[in-house]
């Protein structure tokens, strides 16, 4: 991103080692396929003195994150990091396809065997940050959106795709680790084990809730006995200026007794799991009894389709929490030499790509 826009979301100027920590067994190739390794000795022991250009290209129009975390590795691990030339764009960038945006120039054997964890960085970040991008593009602006991609993948990829989110705009984790490398800190409601524990006794879970953390904002979960209205009421009313908010987190297999009470004809309206249905009634519900500041959390497979439904049909949502939609590997990333020696050289269908956009980056970073 650019400095502008690194200063409006706290971040210093280019990230380094230092915020991502990286495992020092990148140094040794741990990281890298072997015929990287291999490639690397034969150039080393065959052109010792060859200048190459590598440039980094993704094949979809993306929302680039990771390239800070790729210029932190090159600084980190490659041998004479100081004799690289190295130009990229930024985190936050939209690029197009087939745009370069980073290249390397120096030794092969100084950097090469680096190529496939760039390609796998830039792949990861770009994917979260481009999804979650798209998200935000279709919310309605009174709406929030909370990163759940707790619960979907390795934990290891926690800090990324916290960083990718948040460059993407979204300011609400569920994890510390998420927040490590932007410096906020993991939020949340409550998952159905607390109620479950208290046997399904809403009231009780969430008395001891807020009598265990009486400065969280109080948002209930609400969908566990599959009646959200009802539920919501009974801990409005028990709660009254209290109660922040609640959550619906109904499953997609389930349709919850209001529509018992409340039969929908229409084959074409959907009824079940979290539908906009579904939560304009609760709203309404919660408007009759003046229960007007409750807000509404929804989640449970929204993706940026479902997100774009409820904006269209006004749905009330206050926060959509959402997870394994937005952390889905959408774009790669190819590493290709273009350049030996001064000398335009690359396989056949590639070529390197000037850019006016691409910015060198010195050595070190401060």
């Amino acid at each position: 991103m650019n400095e502008l826009k690194r200063k409006e979301l706290g971040l210093q100027s280019r990230l380094t080692n230092e915020t991502f920590k990286f495992d020092e067994r990148y140094g040794n190739g741990y990281f890298s396929a072997s015929y990287f390794l291999k490639t690397e000795k034969i150039i080393k022991d065959n052109f010792p003195d060859a200048m190459v250009t590598m440039q980094f290209f993704t094949r979809k129009p993306s929302i680039l994150c990771g390239v800070d975390e790729a210029i932190a590795l090159l600084h980190t691990f490659a041998k004479n990091p100081e004799n690289l030339k190295i130009e990229a764009l930024n985190d936050g960038d939209e690029v197009s396809p087939m745009e370069p945006v980073l290249k390397v120039h120096g030794r092969y054997q100084d950097f090469g065997y680096l190529e496939g964890a760039i390609d796998g960085i830039l792949a990861r970040r770009t994917s979260v940050c481009t999804n979650c991008s798209e998200l935000m593009k279709v919310k309605s602006p009174n709406s929030n959106v909370m990163f759940f991609g707790d619960r979907d993948d390795d934990p290891i990829n926690h800090k990324g795709d916290g960083y990718a989110a948040y460059v993407a705009g979204i300011k609400l984790v569920c994890s510390d680790a998420m927040g490590e490398w932007t410096g906020l800190q993991g939020i949340g409601t409550m998952p159905h084990a607390l109620i479950i524990m208290h046997e399904k006794d809403l009231i009780a879970a969430s008395e001891d809730f807020h009598r265990a953390f009486p400065n969280d904002n109080l948002t209930v979960l609400v969908d566990t006995n599959n009646d959200v209205i009802t539920d919501t009421l009974l801990v409005a009313r028990h709660f009254k200026e209290k109660l922040f908010g609640v959550r619906v987190d109904t499953s997609i297999s389930l349709v919850d007794k209001y529509f018992d009470r409340n039969p929908v004809n229409d084959p074409s309206v959907e009824t079940r799991g979290v539908n906009v249905t579904l939560i304009k009634a609760l709203r309404k519900a919660l408007d009759d009894e003046r229960f007007n500041h409750v807000k509404i959390v929804v989640s449970s497979g929204f993706t940026a389709e479902k997100v774009a439904l409820f904006t269209k049909e006004n749905a009330p949502v206050d926060t959509y929490g959402v997870g394994g939609s937005l952390i889905k590997c959408t774009r790669s990333f190819t590493g290709d030499v273009v350049n030996i020696n001064g000398k335009a050289m690359a396989k056949e269908g590639r070529k390197e790509i000037h850019s006016d956009r691409l910015q060198e980056v010195k050595y070190p970073i401060k």
